[in-house]
């Protein structure tokens, strides 16, 4: 059977901003892609809509939210990201709505990107294992999100101390998704996506996983994105066009 193919992603664009539920979220499998783009020049910012601060089991909130940023950082910065923002929303439980809009519209307005990235945010991740709760609230929020902070009345308490609304949004980029039509080819940076999971030791440990190599894990997704866009390695995106019509 023909496999279907992926379509290169554009490239055409100067400032992406990353909105995802948790830290380790854009290292499984986007973090590849992002430092091509930093490789390229590009700028990309972080926003983690919580602090992962529910994800180890063993090691209390407070406690793990200093480690989880800490290990957040490091890891963007291998990926050549040196802005991370933590909107400290709770872990575990985020619900989609129009609060949670509110927090991503105002990041929005401030970075003013041409593109935006999140993870996915389908119901499973293929059919087989189901997605979390965050991830889903999160994705469905940043798309609507992108289109608030384009419409100066909506959230029109933010726009003070010179901020403005923000309609300049290409494109929403949902890393990983199963119905994904698109990629990058990774293959050049694909150790620097390794390395930057890595760097989350405390949670990765915290998993349990025994014997868990992050560089098989991410080789066998990266393999199968690259064999659909002809090449080594890739990390594959769903897009969600922002522009009137699309």
């Amino acid at each position: 059977m023909e496999i279907e193919k992926l379509e290169p992603l554009p490239e055409d664009w100067d400032r992406a901003l990353c909105v995802v539920a948790h830290p380790d979220d854009l290292e499984f499998g986007a973090a590849a892609a992002i430092a091509r783009w930093t490789g390229q020049g590009k700028t990309v910012t972080y926003c983690m809509v919580t602090s992962g601060e529910a994800g180890i089991d063993g090691m209390a909130p407070d406690a793990c939210r200093t480690v989880r940023e800490a290990e957040q950082v490091e890891s963007a910065r291998i990926v050549g990201v040196s802005e991370v923002d933590f909107l400290r929303q709770p872990d575990g439980i985020l619900e989609y709505g129009v609060p949670l809009r509110r927090e991503i519209a105002h990041v929005v307005r401030r970075h003013r990107p041409d593109i935006v990235i999140t993870g996915n945010f389908r119901d499973t991740w293929g059919g087989v294992n189901l997605n979390q709760a965050d991830h889903i609230a999160t994705g469905r929020a940043v798309v609507d999100a992108v289109r608030d902070a384009g419409n100066r009345w909506v959230f029109p308490e933010q726009l003070t101390d010179g901020l403005e609304p923000w309609g300049g949004v290409r494109a929403v980029w949902a890393a990983g998704s199963p119905l994904s039509g698109h990629a990058v080819d990774t293959t050049d940076t694909f150790d620097a996506g390794v390395e930057s999971l890595e760097a989350h030791r405390a949670y990765i440990e915290g998993l349990g996983w025994e014997n868990w190599d992050p560089r098989e894990f991410l080789e066998g997704f990266a393999r199968q994105a690259g064999q659909r866009l002809g090449v080594a390695f890739a990390a594959p995106f769903e897009v969600f066009p922002m522009g009137w019509g699309d």
